[in-house]
């Protein structure tokens, strides 16, 4: 990753870390002018193999984020954060960020479940969402969704920027 797409995902990840906590959303404005911004850099910087790249790496980004969020454990918002990310950095890099922001995902909903007193809770959803994935596959679970109005609802663009700005360091 060139060092040109740093400040524009570290502005864009702060601001959608901002406002996913305060609103529970990632908006649009945030989003499509970061991904339009980010094919006018790569047709200008790499040329057309740049854009391949960027387009492959916002495939993946919303092909994964994609499925969790069919799965109801992540919102749209989430989705097009993470594939306009994929554009800026690439499928390479995407994929260590994925991976990233999964393990700071899963940290800050343990840490939150213990503070807010709910880990016991948080861990009978988890063996009850496995066992049906098990018998249902990847179907989405009837109430552990968050579309369910009763559901505990974590920010996630926190985990997004942290994942992301730790796959600076990684590559």
């Amino acid at each position: 990753m060139h060092t040109w797409a740093w400040w524009p995902t570290i502005v864009v990840v702060i601001v959608a870390t901002i406002t996913d906590v305060r609103s529970r959303r990632i908006p649009n404005w945030l989003v499509f002018p970061f991904f339009v911004l980010g094919l006018l850099v790569a047709i200008y910087t790499r040329g057309w193999a740049g854009v391949w790249q960027g387009l492959t790496g916002f495939a993946l980004g919303a092909l994964i984020c994609g499925v969790l969020a069919f799965l109801g454990g992540m919102g749209m918002g989430d989705v097009k954060l993470c594939a306009a990310i994929g554009l800026w950095i690439g499928p390479g890099q995407l994929v260590t960020a994925l991976v990233l922001t999964g393990i700071a995902g899963g940290v800050m909903a343990l840490a939150w479940a213990l503070m807010g007193g709910f880990f016991r809770s948080t861990l009978d959803n988890i063996i009850d969402l496995i066992r049906h994935m098990g018998r249902r596959g990847l179907r989405p679970h009837p109430q552990l969704t968050i579309s369910n109005p009763g559901a505990r609802k974590m920010p996630y663009a926190p985990a997004i920027a942290i994942g992301t700005l730790m796959s600076f360091f990684a590559s």
